[in-house]
């Protein structure tokens, strides 16, 4: 099952933040209506999340491509069987394999059920996830954008977002985390598709060689 919303719940929402900010008018013109990050609900999402935080896309990818060698078949069950010693040499911090095993244990147990979580009203979802240790907010928003399709998640402290926002609205200063937040209060209810919209053209204007 494709847990991205259709293109004309899409379009509706594109169609209505265009009318909130001046920037989000402008991704709207360049991305149109913006290709969903969907992926189905698993432990290798969380865990590719987990990998992927406070190092670069590279890096990030050369990490997870020596666990995937490692463990086969990325679940929460090959990861409680591995040592934890060879998940760390694959280039894992030890609090990043703590955090593995922690999402793994909270799996296995119950109380972690992704299919649970993928079919929840967004709060009791965003609760759930976060009850396990490892599972932050920004992992959080994340997985319920990507793997539940939930229109109205949003990761507030992304940097890209707040630079491609910066950069769109034409402003002198990026918002701190905090203001932005609050900024895009005026996007709810969509405020995962205004994410799509400035991903979608940080892609590209990266693409185009404009970006430093």
């Amino acid at each position: 099952m494709n847990p991205a919303p259709s293109q004309r719940k899409l379009k509706a929402a594109c169609d209505h933040l265009a009318t909130t900010d001046p920037a989000l008018a402008r991704a709207y013109d360049v991305v149109g209506i913006p290709v969903w990050r969907a992926n189905a609900p698993s432990y290798a999402l969380l865990g590719r999340m987990i990998s992927h935080q406070q190092i670069s896309l590279s890096a990030a990818a050369a990490i997870w491509g020596r666990v995937e060698a490692l463990l086969g078949e990325v679940t929460a069950e090959t990861l409680l069987e591995a040592d934890p010693e060879a998940v760390r040499a694959c280039g894992m911090s030890r609090p990043k394999v703590a955090h593995l095993t922690s999402i793994a244990e909270a799996m296995v147990s119950g109380q972690l059920n992704l299919a649970r979580v993928c079919t929840a009203p967004l709060d009791e979802a965003r609760k759930e996830l976060l009850s396990v240790k490892g599972i932050g907010p920004w992992t959080a928003e994340l997985f319920l954008l990507y793997a539940a399709g939930a229109m109205d998640a949003f990761p507030t402290a992304d940097v890209g977002l707040m630079e491609a926002h910066k950069r769109l609205g034409r402003h002198e200063i990026r918002m701190d985390s905090k203001a932005f937040t609050a900024h895009a209060e005026l996007w709810r209810p969509w405020r995962g598709v205004a994410a799509h919209l400035l991903w979608g053209w940080l892609h590209i204007d990266r693409a185009s060689g404009a970006a430093p």
